[in-house]
């Protein structure tokens, strides 16, 4: 893939003219470190420019961090500058529209306020963007915090300021975790992006690429993780058929509108600790207790959740969901006809889905069922249940008291006849935290990784079996099937646990095909590749059948996605696996590959298709939609997007075809 260089800089020199207008400089973003004795800048994330005679600073508190700030104003021109982010001005030919007035008025459903927060709209002459009904705009006057919001901000300051300050734990720095192209971005509503290379294959067409992940709306107060950003969706909605592939995409990030961004959102500065950073020690109990007064007070009610939706997607039920582990889904709703992105609430499914659900649920391509789970630190600590074709939850749930102490269940597996939950050495601890100053989720070398088998249909856990299999740690799964009475599992196995949720850059991920023998409990493990990938994906058509080709994202390191590699796991105990690489280049990356079936004779092979994804260079500071062949030797482009501005690393993502798309069905 070849895109353009362009280099950082670590102070502002050298001035370009460009077509007589005023002198640009290349800008990060712009930090100010006050102390007595000298002032340093310093500069992240570059991919701008700025006006040499309209550069500001934002000067920092006493922390070292910069005051949270709203970024629900409307932008200067040219360029938003505050502490975590940078509005650029859309690369994208076409006459732009005019930003909607302002208003007072207030919505009447908090979850469908999408127009309001943006203020760039762009339309393009080869397909147009249709007219759509305005919402009501959500009024931006804040009331002043009342007295206990007031008391708990104060108390958050002197935790972030002087008992645990973001600095003294670099790897949990929001300077360091928000940095290049981890740093969010504001929201932007459909705006044209034109194909630069080659042509949208046909069974692309009209559908939509839809990638999730954590982008917060303000600047952390204290240490912030990675997992912890608002959940945003970017959107590209292909060209629809009969345009030889050749018409303009349309892309769109928005927000997914969860009960804890718009009370962010209205208070103007973050509310909720970080989960997986913010509850450590000491200052994790006193968070907590702020937290708890919070609630107390009314400021926050977690009935209402806590989550974030900002890690994967799921399409069933004629509905699409936004997901993550901590929360309920929150249905979304993307335009078949101008690619917008609407929240259309929060899903309970009528009552019956308590507290959370996996952001891995899996979905039968045959049957239409949706298996998925929930986990949490109190018994039961394991929870499994399913819904029908039509999006429907059906039967009770299933709890597994089995389970004997909280894992990090992230991801699961199912056959035809089974479902499967591994039980990992990354567990949680919360007596840690009270007791030895440690943090709430970590590693436990000394307990055996199990495997447990359930009947998917089972309606408690007496048939439930475990099987221990020692160094066997996979985060995500990649599938699983039966072959005769062994059931096969392939899943990427993480190394060195201890670092998984706290320095991901130092994990390595190996692929491994388990065999279990159900009838003796024997188990077997294969390395397939010496690689450190993961974020794999297959054909969604063999979603619990046996499958022959795999496709993962190669770590330069995890979480930065180098390139893409193609596996045949037919080859497992002969060779090593890969069969077909793709590099993007010495600076760019990607995210997780998603793989979309060509569809377009009957019994075509398991590969025929293509491979799609994200992909961003940190030199030119562009963003890409790459369309990849998933047949051939070097996974060759056939088609580039190229995207009005830059697309920030995230989780999961997944595709929906022009016709789900125009089925999607309103929430009850």
């Amino acid at each position: 893939m070849g895109v353009g260089r362009h280099s950082h800089h670590s102070s502002v020199t050298g001035r370009k003219q460009r077509r007589g207008e005023e002198a640009l400089t290349p800008v990060d973003h712009i930090f100010c470190f006050c102390s007595s004795s000298k002032m340093d800048v310093l500069l992240i994330s570059s991919s701008s420019s700025l006006s040499a005679t309209s550069r500001r600073l934002r000067m920092l508190g006493p922390s070292g961090l910069p005051p949270p700030t709203s970024f629900s104003s409307p932008p200067p021109p040219f360029l938003r500058i505050s502490a975590v982010r940078v509005e650029e001005k859309p690369r994208a030919p076409g006459p732009k529209t005019k930003t909607a007035p302002t208003s007072t008025t207030t919505t009447t459903n908090p979850y469908q306020d999408n127009k309001q927060d943006s203020g760039i709209s762009q339309r393009t002459n080869h397909r147009p963007i249709p007219p759509r009904l305005q919402p009501a705009p959500v009024s931006r006057v804040r009331a002043a915090p009342s007295p206990q919001a007031t008391f708990c901000n104060a108390l958050d300051e002197l935790i972030n300021n002087f008992i645990d300050p973001p600095v003294l734990r670099p790897s949990v720095d929001p300077r360091h975790v928000l940095s290049n192209n981890f740093a969010p971005v504001d929201e932007l509503p459909p705006i044209s992006c034109p194909v630069v290379r080659g042509a949208i294959p046909r069974c692309l067409a009209g559908g939509a690429y839809i990638r999730n992940g954590p982008n917060p709306q303000y600047l952390p107060r204290g240490p912030h993780h990675l997992f912890d950003g608002d959940g945003m969706l970017h959107s590209l909605l292909l060209p629809p058929a009969g345009s030889d592939g050749m018409a303009p995409a349309i892309l769109c990030s928005r927000y997914v509108r969860t009960y804890r961004y718009l009370l962010e959102r209205d208070a103007g500065a973050p509310v909720f600790p970080s989960i997986f950073s913010a509850f450590h020690g000491a200052a994790g109990m006193a968070r907590g207790a702020v937290s708890a007064v919070r609630v107390l007070t009314g400021q926050m009610n977690p009935v209402e959740g806590v989550g974030l939706a900002n890690t994967s997607l799921a399409f069933f039920g004629g509905r699409l969901f936004a997901l993550g582990e901590s929360d309920l889904p929150y249905a979304v709703r993307v335009s078949s006809e101008d690619g917008d992105i609407a929240t259309l609430g929060r899903c309970d499914f009528d009552g019956r889905l308590f507290m959370g659900m996996t952001a891995h649920p899996k979905k039968d391509p045959v049957t239409g069922e949706l298996f998925a789970f929930r986990y949490g630190p109190v018994p039961p600590f394991l929870t499994y249940f399913w819904f029908d074709s039509d999006g429907n939850k059906s039967g009770d749930d299933v709890p597994i008291f089995s389970l004997r102490q909280p894992s990090f269940l992230h991801d699961f597996a199912i056959t035809e006849r089974y479902a499967i939950f591994p039980d990992l050495q990354i567990v949680m601890k919360p007596m840690d935290m009270v007791l030895g100053g440690g943090a709430p989720v970590g590693s436990d070398n000394g307990k055996v990784p199990r495997i447990g088998v359930l009947p998917r249909y089972a309606t408690s856990e007496a048939e439930m079996r475990w099987f221990e299999v020692p160094g066997f740690n996979p985060v995500h799964a990649l599938n699983a099937w039966e072959d005769g009475d062994e059931l096969v599992l392939v899943a990427p196995n993480v190394l060195s646990v201890e670092h998984a949720l706290d320095r991901m850059e130092l994990v390595h991920s190996s692929l491994e095909m388990v065999r279990i023998d159900l009838g003796s409990g024997a188990v077997s493990r294969t390395p397939m590749s010496a690689a450190n990938i993961d974020f794999g994906v297959i054909n969604p058509r063999y979603m619990g059948r046996k499958n022959r080709y795999a496709y993962l994202g190669v770590g330069d390191p995890m979480p930065k996605i180098s390139g893409v590699v193609k596996l045949d796991l037919t080859l497992a105990g002969k060779s090593d696996c890969v069969v077909a690489r793709r590099d993007f280049g010495s600076t760019c990356f990607g995210g997780e590959p998603f793989f979309v079936a060509s569809g377009e004779r009957e019994g075509e092979e398991e590969d025929e298709g293509y491979v799609v994804s994200y992909v961003h260079d940190e030199g030119s500071g562009e963003s890409r939609f790459v369309v990849m062949d998933a047949r051939s030797p070097d996974l060759d482009i056939v088609a580039e997007v190229l995207l009005p501005r830059r697309v920030p690393y995230g989780f999961h993502g997944l595709f929906v075809s022009q016709a789900e798309l125009r089925s999607q069905r309103p929430l009850k």
